[in-house]
């Protein structure tokens, strides 16, 4: 069986105040193209279609015409699941209408336990659509109060699957999970911490075949070739600039062995960083000029208005830095943001009450402000 896998097309993304619809039409229309060019048997897009719960109308048209081309036009089956960006109450909108078209998208644990199945010349493929979850949606479907981290709650499902199915066949794992090991970039969202780690360990997915993951946007292996990010579609910030972009061919033979080919994607517009002088780009403009760029300057002098001047010659320049007037202060200001980035939630609000009392917050309040962090969070997915 051929397998393409896929993730994060974050439809609706918008990145220093550019809005990506367009770039990602483009991009999905090669998509296309090179789905009718490999035909494999089956799409898998591992969550976080949308880059938030309630889409714009663009973003929404723009996967409707996809999803339709998919399972119209070109007659393929499309698994998907919902990641955490997604709303799972709105993308479930018309779900059991769209599986007798072939198009799968699981969005909560109660279906998604049981696999769709696909054949081909050497018996059935199980495909397990997991979509993301947070650790008490799992507690309370699994009834099981030991469930506090993401670890937890991913064992449970797995050794759900493992109890009701024969592991020695074919099996494929989709799922929306930060496994430890992989590699982050700044345009993803931290996974909720709350109760506990947001990390999975890849020695869970030891008996799938293949396991296809989505969240984190470079694409990766894990520990094993198969157990894999496919990586976003486009870069999404300038931390994904080196970034080669691609969707992941899986070759699946009769034993369930896997052999895996990368067929890269070509943005309509590149994202990357540029150091030079300022006198230089304008005078020696650079190749693709209309690249989303981050410039960093090196020229140590005053230089009168250089964004107006370098838009001139570079109009979709989203970022300009001046690396010569750069200080130590600047330097931990920045040190201080990552390490807050790297927070959860509850810990943030817990370094902030010590700021404001300080004196470190009981055990009462912080059980009373992670309850809080969790009710809103499942609002903002639409739950």
């Amino acid at each position: 069986m051929k397998v393409m896998h896929t993730a994060d097309w974050h439809l609706g993304k918008i990145v220093n105040s550019v809005h990506m619809t367009d770039e990602q039409d483009f991009i999905l229309n090669q998509l296309l193209e090179i789905i009718r060019a490999e035909k494999p048997d089956v799409l898998i897009i591992a969550g976080d279609l949308y880059d938030r719960a309630i889409p714009p109308k663009e973003a929404v048209d723009l996967l409707n015409r996809i999803f339709t081309t998919l399972v119209k036009d070109i007659r393929i089956p499309v698994l998907a699941i919902s990641g955490n960006h997604d709303s799972p109450e709105r993308l479930e909108f018309g779900t059991e209408m769209f599986r007798a078209q072939h198009l799968y998208i699981e969005t909560s644990l109660s279906r998604s336990l049981k696999p769709v199945v696909l054949t081909d010349e050497h018996g059935p493929v199980y495909f397990h659509l997991v979509p993301y979850i947070e650790p008490a949606e799992a507690r309370a479907f699994f009834q099981d109060d030991s469930i506090h981290s993401h670890q937890t709650a991913m064992e449970a499902v797995i050794n759900y699957i493992k109890e009701h199915h024969n592991m020695k066949e074919r099996h494929i794992f989709v799922g929306h999970a930060f496994v430890a090991g992989g590699m982050e970039s700044e345009s993803e969202e931290r996974l909720s911490m709350i109760g506990g780690t947001p990390y999975v360990d890849a020695a869970l997915f030891q008996d799938f075949s293949y396991t296809a993951l989505g969240h984190l946007h470079q694409p990766q292996r894990i520990k094993r070739d198969v157990i894999r990010y496919s990586g976003s579609i486009l870069k999404y910030s300038f931390s994904e600039a080196n970034h080669k972009k691609s969707v992941t061919i899986v070759h699946l033979d009769k034993e369930g062995n896997c052999e895996l080919e990368f067929i890269p994607l070509a943005p309509k517009h590149d994202m990357r960083v540029v150091e030079g002088y300022f006198q230089e780009l304008i005078e020696q403009p650079l190749e693709d000029n209309e690249d989303y760029l981050h410039i960093r300057l090196l020229d140590k002098g005053q230089i009168i208005d250089p964004m107006y001047k370098l838009r001139k010659i570079y109009p979709n320049i989203l970022r300009l830095e001046r690396v010569g007037q750069s200080s130590a202060k600047s330097l931990l200001d920045l040190q201080q943001i990552r390490k807050k980035q790297s927070q959860s939630h509850s810990e943030l609000f817990a370094s902030f009450y010590k700021e404001i009392t300080d004196e470190a917050i009981d055990e009462q309040r912080m059980a009373y402000i992670e309850k809080t962090i969790s009710s809103v969070i499942a609002k903002e997915r639409g739950e």
